[in-house]
């Protein structure tokens, strides 16, 4: 286990997929300067923050935890199913919103039509 953030492996992993810094701060919600504090070892990461570099980079989260330092929590499976599952049920409810959107715009082209059919 690394005693510190190990900045080496993470740039390297994040060159071999293509990637950036930018990219890690992305995926994680973050902004460039709170990425950097990160690689500075002045920021821990969360659990679902190694989940989140873990997915990004393609290793695993003990990988990732292993080299974020001493007092980085490995995810457990459960945590890993649960963040996939939130991520799902929010895709799910934004597409539910769209849909609604959409039925509702049905609905007023509806009217608009019969209205005009009214008129002639």
């Amino acid at each position: 286990m690394a005693l510190f953030f190990d900045q080496d492996w993470f740039d390297a992993q994040l060159k071999a997929c293509g990637l950036s810094r930018e990219d890690a701060a992305r995926a994680l919600g973050l902004s460039p300067s709170q990425i950097a504090e990160i690689w500075k070892d002045q920021r821990e990461l969360m659990a679902r923050d190694v989940l989140a570099l873990a997915k990004l980079l393609g290793a695993s989260p003990a990988d990732v935890a292993d080299r974020a330092g001493v007092s980085t929590p490995v995810p457990d499976e459960a945590e890993e199913t649960d963040a996939s599952s939130a991520a799902v049920l929010a895709k799910l409810d934004e597409l539910a919103e769209r849909v609604g959107r959409v039925e509702r715009a049905v609905v007023e082209l509806k009217a608009l039509i019969l209205d005009l059919a009214r008129k002639e």
